[in-house]
């Protein structure tokens, strides 16, 4: 694209913000047919990320089941690696990318088309590099554990597994940036063919490595490797063949290495948001080995953080919707805009998690049956289902300020909103209620409530402080910044 091509865009935003200015917006209300058409623009986003969400969450959970056939002690070690790769590894990827959501979004709401490639370029180089600390820790998982005193057959079980799996580091990573450039330019259909695809070859590849090939656990880890390498190469395919991406992928290019520095800063408190969350429900199961009758806790509260995963997967649609319906509207300049698909998200969110939360209550009773015919575990997974409707209620409205939180740029502040709410506020509630106050596995519930409680509470305060003609000016500068060769030296 050549210089007088771009100057139009560049200067769009601008324009547009001073025509939002000029007109009429009494009460900020919106019509009903704005409503509509937003409600429309953001389900069809979520839609299709709901459905990515959850196949992406099938491989590991394939891979898994599997193993289960193969006794006990597989399944402990591929539980225990599975839960490793993803405090260690997987959340620190989700983290980092999401920093695009951010870049990609604001570039094409600025129509600086180009750009996409570059910051998916940029991405791409940093993820990479990452994937070499994570894959050595992976490559010592059995140690690792065996230091943190885990039983030392399950450890080695772990380990195993783990070895297996490191070449699914760098998949994951690529797999990442691609999804990200892609959600940000509003085409998430392809991403969920094509994880589907994924996911069905990974049923039959999973069968013959762990049954036919005689390695075992290993063969189950090793296809989550081989369906995490075909996802990002049927997804890297598509880029380059897709007349949907003609513009916004048009080669490698030197110019992202340039800007590292300004990717980094963004990316950083990125991890940081998303890892101090997942690290603190991963704890919450550490706990539970810590109390009285600890197999009963550990499985209720591992049953809890199951169906907790997977009703989590329609808000996290949400959010990622939200953040690319915010940043498009603040690179093209539309702070007005920006406010209705926050209203739209903020109710859609409510409208769901009430619905699953009923659906939770009322099926409280039988839930349990669903993991085990015990029915004292069937009693106490009916009792948590009430703290699970509560949590989800929280947890899809933080997800949503989240999404907007990471659409504008702000995951630094967002960062620190999520350090001290679950290790000030959620997790000392919870080591309180569960070894002071002795209600158990409860208590470490209740604290993770708390912890949504407050997160909400604080990301509501920076959503409602927020002057989005501001921000539609930041982002408007951030764009003109990443695709000026002289901002991006500098960067």
């Amino acid at each position: 694209m050549d210089v007088e091509e771009q100057k139009p865009h560049l200067e769009s935003p601008l324009l547009a913000v001073s025509q939002e200015k000029a007109a009429p917006e009494p009460g900020n209300g919106f019509k009903k047919d704005e409503i509509f058409s937003e409600i429309k623009r953001q389900l069809s986003l979520a839609g299709p990320l709901v459905a990515l969400n959850l196949l992406m969450y099938c491989l590991q959970v394939i891979s898994v089941m599997f193993v289960g056939h193969l006794g006990e002690v597989a399944l402990a070690g591929a539980s225990m690696a599975t839960s490793f790769a993803y405090v260690t590894g997987f959340s620190l990827f989700i983290g980092m990318s999401t920093a695009l959501e951010t870049f990609c979004g604001q570039s094409y709401g600025a129509k600086q088309y180009h750009m996409l490639g570059i910051h998916k370029q940029r991405a791409m180089i940093v993820l990479l590099i990452t994937s070499f600390p994570v894959a050595i820790i992976w490559a010592y998982t059995g140690q690792i554990l065996l230091f943190l005193k885990q039983d030392p057959q399950i450890s080695a079980e772990a380990g195993s597994y783990a070895r297996f799996m490191i070449p699914s580091v760098f998949a994951f990573a690529l797999l990442q940036c691609h999804i990200r450039f892609l959600q940000t330019q509003n085409n998430v259909v392809p991403m969920m063919v094509i994880s589907g695809v994924t996911t069905l070859l990974h049923v039959f590849i999973c069968w013959f490595l762990v049954f036919k090939s005689g390695l075992g656990n290993k063969g189950a880890a090793l296809a989550n490797s081989i369906s995490y390498w075909i996802n990002v190469s049927l997804m890297a395919i598509y880029v380059r063949l897709s007349p949907s991406c003609k513009r916004t992928w048009t080669g490698f290019s030197k110019e992202a290495l340039h800007g590292i520095f300004a990717f980094l800063k963004l990316a950083i408190p990125s991890a940081v948001m998303i890892c101090l969350e997942m690290w603190s429900f991963e704890m919450m199961v550490l706990l539970s080995g810590l109390l009285p009758n600890p197999k009963l806790e550990t499985s209720v509260l591992s049953i809890s953080l199951n169906t907790c995963s997977l009703g989590f997967m329609i808000p996290l649609g949400l959010s990622g919707s939200i953040s690319t319906r915010v940043s498009n509207e603040l690179g093209a300049g539309r702070p007005r805009a920006t406010r209705l698909a926050i209203y739209v998200s903020l109710m859609m969110v409510a409208t769901e998690a009430l619905f699953i939360g009923a659906l939770l209550i009322f099926g409280r009773r039988a839930w349990g049956y669903l993991y085990s015919t015990e029915e004292e575990v069937v009693r106490y997974v009916g009792d948590m289902m009430v703290l699970l409707a509560i949590s989800h209620f929280f947890e899809g409205i933080q997800l949503i300020l989240s999404g907007i939180a990471r659409g504008c740029g702000l995951q630094k502040i967002g960062a620190f909103i999520n350090l001290g709410a679950y290790y000030l506020f959620g997790i000392p509630a919870a080591v309180l209620l569960a070894f002071v106050c002795h209600i158990g596995g409860k208590g470490l519930w209740t604290g993770i409530i708390v912890a949504l409680i407050a997160q909400a509470f604080f990301l509501a305060i920076l959503t409602v402080c927020t002057n989005w003609e501001k921000e539609a000016k930041k982002a408007t500068d951030r764009v003109h910044s990443a695709a000026s060769p002289a901002g991006g030296l500098l960067s």
